[in-house]
């Protein structure tokens, strides 16, 4: 089913001068739907709250919850993407004083990605392309993904599901639409964010619920390239379709490991009936 809304009603398209074609001036959640209801919906909104807090986006939260709901139940099953633009402007960068946000909805099919890549793993590709450092948007889910565009370009082979991006200064950051952990010792690592890179929703979860469910202590602070491939554990992360362990990145090949298994049973229940 594919369905499209703007300002809350049916619509194909947004006029010319909005912001978020233009500029890229806004933000966007991609929702899992399942039975009707948007999963992890209140993630997603406390991270789009902060997200529009930090552009000066005005935005009526509880308008648009509402709209997603109505939404994710007439779509029934797949995914959600949520666009929230500046709205119209005139030309040139200033925000025009008092423009009314668009808010855009758009329903898909889900993804369906294959079954063994949460069971067996998936190889990763080594991306060339950089993320840029801009600690004002770091975290952030905004419209200009040109980055990711390029990443996800530079390769075609089936065998890599995802990519891994990594900053300026050769940091390891995230995939190209997922977010990474290490397990090391036990021990849960993810990048720190403040540069660069988007804080997911599920990595949120994972953060703030999963790893405390298993006692697993963790670590948010900055990795290289070494310490990854010296990882006991490698998986990534989504809302969409929850953890993929990881087998392979270059030589290096690592098998799902216990730590990974519990996480992805610990989802599985705890993202069932949100």
């Amino acid at each position: 089913m594919s369905l499209c809304r703007v300002n809350g009603q049916p619509a194909e398209g947004v006029p010319v001068r909005d912001r978020g074609l233009a500029y890229g001036d806004g933000l966007f959640e991609t929702i899992r739907v399942q039975a009707g209801q948007p999963k992890l919906f209140e993630r997603h909104l406390q991270r789009l709250e902060h997200g529009v807090g930090r552009l000066r986006i005005p935005c009526d939260l509880d308008r648009l919850a509402l709209e997603v709901r109505l939404f994710a139940a007439e779509l029934g099953e797949g995914v959600a993407k949520l666009i929230v633009t500046r709205g119209i402007g005139e030309r040139g960068y200033a925000p025009n004083a008092g423009a009314e946000p668009t808010r855009i909805l758009l329903g898909s099919a889900s993804p369906g990605y294959p079954a063994h890549y949460a069971q067996d793993g998936i190889g990763l590709y080594p991306c060339a392309t950089r993320l840029a450092e801009q600690p004002l948007l770091a975290g952030l889910k905004h419209l200009n993904r040109l980055e990711q565009v390029m990443a996800r370009a530079e390769w075609t082979d089936p065998a890599y599901a995802e990519g891994l991006m990594r900053d300026l200064g050769g940091r390891v950051i995230e995939g190209v639409f997922s977010n990474l952990f290490l397990v090391c010792e036990g021990r849960l690592l993810t990048a720190d964010l403040s540069r660069c890179g988007v804080a997911g929703v599920m990595r949120a979860h994972i953060i703030e619920h999963a790893a405390p469910a298993l006692g697993l202590p963790l670590e948010i602070r900055d990795l290289d390239y070494e310490e990854l491939l010296a990882a006991d554990e490698v998986f990534m992360c989504n809302s969409l379709y929850g953890i993929w362990p990881v087998h392979s990145l270059d030589a290096r090949r690592w098998s799902p490991g216990a730590v990974t298994r519990k996480l992805q049973a610990v989802l599985a229940d705890s993202t069932s009936g949100t």
